[in-house]
């Protein structure tokens, strides 16, 4: 029996246009500020990405010490309070997460696997980066505008958002609406060069159905975010109308402290559904690219080709187009009518089947793997553990009955955070882990890698599994504090002390990861062109860290899939997309043209002889 290589092929079509000519900065200013190098602006939307975060990491921090230790800091006000939990939850879901996987990982990684030399739009994605900054610091702004930064809550529910009662609702909510808007352009003239480069700049061979799962991944995404953010960007807009010019688009007729005021005949449940609209939607912006990079991971640290790839990719499209039709399962407690609920609870279980085809996958590709405890996989084996998980516990959630009583409860928080928060994050760390030899030359500190993991891995589940018991003992969430509370027992107290201290341990945690980074940067071992023996065409360039234009004088050709590890009578353990077949394997190609080789011949040994003969 012959052993043959998925989709090898020898044939390579030839170059349908030429290669786009590349700007060369001269000076420092150009190069690495104003840079159009898609590889420097993804470092800096990832180091902005990673400092705000920082801002929301702390904010978690205190938001905890103010329920494990209630009225112990008279510096948390109740006001304060609200004013964190919104900053914590709108920073880390659009600016860090969002920013990160698409602005980051999403410039850096598109242009390298599909054989380009940057992205098409240079300029604009300049531009991009710099609006997606403005964006950053009009939402710092707020901290020290007079009322602070709004209070509303990461969702901005109107009518509360707005009115006197709740904090930071001039100058707060304005700013929060119009940075939204700002992020929002900055993320279409990115996206835009996301979608085009994948679509138009693949290097020669490179089929769609030879792309490695993170392109995938981050452009499914892409088109997501293309189509659910103008929902936030017009609801923002009207919010700040709203707010500013007195218009009615959300505020319904009112009464406050005892006086008529000029809003009627706004809907505030209009808002809910463009909020959510785009809102779930944003589950899987953040969610597909993990799922593409945690895929990469394990089929590269297990040695092992990922399993049912094509599977992978109709599942990633599958996922993309469901998530647009169960929106309003966030809505449950918003009087809609029964027969919706059913709808929306319908669509929520059949999201959860492509979901779980990518989970079984994951773990059929570990199947019978020679795995590698290296530090990006355990990130990767985290990830699939925490995303059971939480998946679970989605599936209450997703039930009308069960949703209605968990709602506004920790149970949500819980959940949320295991699948919004936890998961990605863990696959943030993988990816820069496995990553981060290609960007710095260097790899980073193994031993202080592990402790990262494992102090975050087991820390994150100490946080968030009792919140799920305290959730269905009924403690809601947002409250500033909730002592003196018949129905709630003392053991729920005792557990938030217990979860505050494993919160800030899981939060000091993260100064070892930053020292590793900084550390290694100027110390760590050299890391070689391809440390971790892949396939992808990223890990082949001539130069590491790769220098302007990617790939040298000519640009990789493509023979085959990502995922060739372990192939029987293979040298390697891994044959490279841009490794030409073997000459058994193209004297057979010839044999097919000349029309010695049978076609069913041809198919058993993966031999594709393209439409019409060569060129």
């Amino acid at each position: 029996m012959t052993s043959v290589t998925h989709d090898e092929s020898a044939y390579v079509p030839p170059a349908e246009v030429e290669e786009p000519e590349l700007y060369h900065p001269k000076t420092f200013v150009g190069r690495y500020i104003w840079s159009q190098d898609a590889k420097v602006i993804a470092v800096q939307y990832a180091i902005t990405a990673i400092g705000i975060g920082l801002v929301a990491l702390v904010l978690s921090g205190i938001m905890r010490l103010q329920l494990g230790f209630p009225h112990t800091f008279s510096f948390i006000t109740p006001s304060n309070y609200l004013q964190f939990v919104t900053m914590h939850g709108m920073i880390m879901v659009i600016y860090l997460l969002t920013a990160l996987f698409l602005g980051g990982f999403g410039n850096y990684l598109i242009p390298l696997m599909v054989g380009a030399r940057d992205m098409v739009f240079p300029y604009v994605n300049m531009v991009s980066y710099w609006v997606y900054l403005f964006a950053v610091l009009l939402l710092v702004a707020s901290f020290f505008v007079p009322g602070g930064p709004t209070g509303a809550g990461w969702t901005l529910y109107p009518p509360q958002a707005i009115l006197d009662g709740t904090p930071g609702h001039n100058w707060g909510i304005i700013l929060m609406c119009v940075s939204l808007a700002f992020f929002i352009i900055g993320f279409t003239m990115g996206g835009l060069n996301y979608v085009v480069t994948v679509l138009q700049a693949r290097t020669r061979g490179m089929t769609m159905m030879r792309l490695p799962l993170t392109v995938w991944g981050i452009f499914m995404a892409t088109v997501l975010a293309l189509l659910a953010f103008p929902a936030l960007f017009v609801s923002a807009i009207m919010m700040t109308l709203d707010q500013a010019l007195g218009t009615s688009f959300f505020m319904p007729a009112l009464v406050s402290k005892g006086q008529h005021l000029a809003y009627n005949g706004g809907s505030p449940v209009l808002f809910q559904h463009l909020f959510w609209f785009f809102g779930h939607p944003e589950v899987y912006i953040v969610a597909l690219p993990a799922f593409g990079m945690v895929s990469d991971l394990i089929a590269t640290h297990a040695r092992k080709n990922i399993f049912g790839y094509r599977m992978m990719v109709w599942a990633i499209l599958a996922i993309g187009g469901l998530s647009f039709i169960v929106w309003a399962h966030h809505m449950y407690v918003s009087g809609m009518n029964p027969y919706f609920g059913f709808f929306f609870a319908t669509t929520t279980l059949i999201i959860a089947i492509p979901t779980a085809l990518k989970v079984y996958n994951w773990v059929l590709t570990l199947w019978r793997g020679n795995i590698h405890l290296t530090v990006p996989m355990l990130f990767a084996i985290g990830f699939v553990f925490t995303f059971i998980n939480g998946g679970l516990t989605g599936l209450f959630l997703g039930n009308v009955p069960v949703d209605l009583p968990l709602s506004d409860t920790m149970f949500v928080v819980a959940h949320f955070h295991m699948v919004m928060a936890v998961s990605p994050i863990l696959v943030v760390f993988g990816a820069i882990y496995h990553w981060y030899p290609k960007v710095t030359g260097r790899m980073l500190n193994d031993t202080l890698g592990k402790f990262h993991f494992w102090f975050t891995f087991l820390g994150t589940y100490a946080i968030y599994y009792p919140m799920h018991y305290l959730g269905i003992l009924g403690v809601p969430r947002r409250y500033y504090a909730v002592t003196g509370t018949d129905f709630i027992p003392d053991s729920a107290h005792s557990l938030n002390e217990g979860i505050t201290i494993a919160a800030l341990i899981v939060g000091a945690v993260q100064v070892v990861f930053l020292y590793n980074l900084i550390w290694s940067y100027f110390k760590g071992k050299p890391a070689g062109g391809n440390p971790w023996r892949a396939t992808t065409l990223e890990w082949q360039t001539p130069h590491t860290p790769p220098k302007h234009g990617n790939f040298g004088a000519e640009l990789p050709m493509v023979y085959r899939w990502a995922y060739d590890f372990s192939v029987p009578g293979a040298a390697e353990d891994f044959i490279p997309q841009n490794q030409p077949p073997s000459k058994k394997a193209r004297g057979l190609e010839k044999a097919l043209d000349a029309g010695e080789v049978g076609p069913h011949t041809a198919g058993a040994l993966g031999i594709q002889k393209p439409l019409g003969g060569k060129p």
